[in-house]
């Protein structure tokens, strides 16, 4: 004989502080990337356009240095001088042979600006130099 009555199971509803912490990590995770991608676009560098470009975005590991018409030189927010981009490039080459620079020279700059970036690079040691355009 069963004396107990059976009791109805309920079900136990949605938990909703597992689901807020979720989405408070998925918000500060892409409010961070949202940063990350923003730091190199703030510059107040105008590429000239190419005919030929091909859209591509630059791995996190490169470094984008900005030429701006006045022939300064501006790496993460920093402005250098030519020995310093010198220094920082040659410790970079130590650490990291392979090491992807991206030289992004105003149009409305003189040449000889990209040129002297271009020539550190190569008294750096940096063999992998590429020239970010406009599309």
């Amino acid at each position: 004989m069963n004396f107990r009555g059976r009791v109805a199971t309920q079900h136990p509803g949605i938990q909703l502080a597992p689901l807020v912490d979720v989405l408070m990590l998925l918000l500060i995770f892409f409010l961070l990337t949202w940063n990350a991608a923003r730091n190199e676009n703030e510059l107040d560098v105008k590429v000239p356009k190419a005919t030929a470009a091909k859209e591509k975005a630059a791995p996190p590991g490169d470094v984008v240095v900005n030429v701006r018409t006045d022939g300064t030189i501006v790496v993460n927010r920093r402005t250098m001088t030519s020995p310093e981009l010198n220094d920082l490039l040659k410790n970079l080459v130590k650490l990291y042979p392979e090491q992807a620079v991206v030289i992004r020279g105003d149009e409305g700059g003189a040449y000889k600006n990209v040129v002297n970036v271009l020539n550190i690079c190569s008294e750096a040691g940096v063999t992998n130099v590429a020239f970010a355009t406009a599309k």
